[in-house]
């Protein structure tokens, strides 16, 4: 198996689970990773973490992720259902010790 790639499991707004198989030394975002696998992600502000169309629900692996930093904070805590395990798709870039993230899309439609 290629050591750059890895795979998560996502599970869709509809409760559909698949894997998908993630390169990591392509600096992609997990937001454009999403929208290029065809999930439905409008990132309205184009990856700015100004608007949470992006956001998930980190399943499994959230202790692998980097700490949040402020301007997602900021933005998660307008969202009235976000929690300690949101985080904005758009602010994560995946690295191999991702290996086994799972997440649920949680970003709105509209």
């Amino acid at each position: 198996m290629d050591e750059n790639i890895i795979t998560i499991e996502v599970e869709d707004r509809d409760g559909t689970l698949h894997n998908i198989d993630i390169p990591t030394d392509v600096n992609l975002s997990l937001m454009e990773i999403l929208k290029a696998s065809e999930y439905e992600i409008l990132a309205t502000c184009g990856g700015m973490a100004l608007c949470a169309t992006c956001r998930v629900q980190i399943k499994v692996g959230i202790e692998k992720l980097p700490e949040a930093e402020d301007q997602e904070l900021d933005m998660l805590d307008t969202l009235p259902d976000a929690d300690d395990n949101s985080r904005l798709a758009c602010q994560l870039r995946l690295k191999n010790e991702h290996n086994g993230l799972s997440i649920k899309i949680r970003g709105a439609l509209q």
